[in-house]
């Protein structure tokens, strides 16, 4: 699916935002980027710097010199503006505008760009199926084009590939209970020699509150083992 799914920049004015959306389609599996009439000679160096790891994806794109042979190979298209405009063109809300993406992921979908100063023209909006908004606050509404374009790739990539989210890094090596209570009770040991428990009245509160806090925490053995040592030289 993620594959089935390009990215349009028309007329975009800086290469550099070029080379950070092609960066930003990389990091969420995205590969087709393709422009409209950039304002910068193409292929250019400073696209290349800010794409980092994703020149692969300015190798591929394709210039176009016009709208309508770039949005071509698509079936369905989306408009992104910042504005409401007057032409007679459904203006899905963001939410909106992903349910529609995934009820179209079968088939092949476009995402168009406006140029960084003023967006798309009502012109280019006119060859898409439907126009979206990134939801900003009102009182500042400008997203740079980047930063818009991974905005959107990460709300796809939430709803095409829920399962990395919800992904969780197992810890390893957690040391058993019979290793953390001996460090316990010879932490404690360290303590009463020092005098920490006073007054006596509330040794018992304390070594409870102690315990919970190493009961909290999942320590593998080279960490019992670092903590040990800690305690070792603390006592000496």
């Amino acid at each position: 699916m993620i594959n089935k799914i390009g990215f349009v920049l028309v007329k975009p004015q800086l290469a550099e935002n070029i080379g950070f959306c092609a960066r930003g389609l990389k990091n969420f599996g995205f590969t087709i980027l393709d422009l409209v009439q950039p304002r910068d000679k193409w292929p250019n160096k400073k696209a290349l710097v800010t794409a980092v790891g994703a020149k692969n994806i300015l190798n591929k794109s394709k210039v176009y010199s016009n709208v309508q042979n770039a949005i071509a190979k698509y079936d369905i298209v989306y408009a992104s503006t910042a504005r409401r405009r007057d032409i007679n063109k459904k203006h899905l809300s963001f939410r909106d505008f992903i349910k529609s993406i995934k009820k179209n992921r079968k088939k092949k979908i476009g995402i168009m760009f406006g140029p960084e100063a003023s967006g798309l023209s009502n012109e280019d909006i006119i060859y898409s199926n439907y126009m979206f908004k990134i939801p900003v606050n009102k009182n500042f509404e400008s997203i740079n084009l980047s930063h818009s374009l991974i905005i959107v790739c990460f709300e796809i990539f939430k709803l095409l590939k829920p399962y990395y989210l919800n992904k969780e890094k197992k810890l390893k090596n957690i040391a058993n209970k019979k290793k953390l209570n001996k460090l316990i009770i010879f932490l404690e040991d360290c303590l009463e020699k020092k005098g920490f428990f006073s007054p006596k009245e509330k040794k018992k509160k304390m070594l409870t509150n102690l315990r919970n806090i190493f009961g909290r925490i999942e320590l593998n053995d080279k960490e019992l083992r670092i903590l040990s040592s800690v305690f070792s030289n603390l006592q000496e």
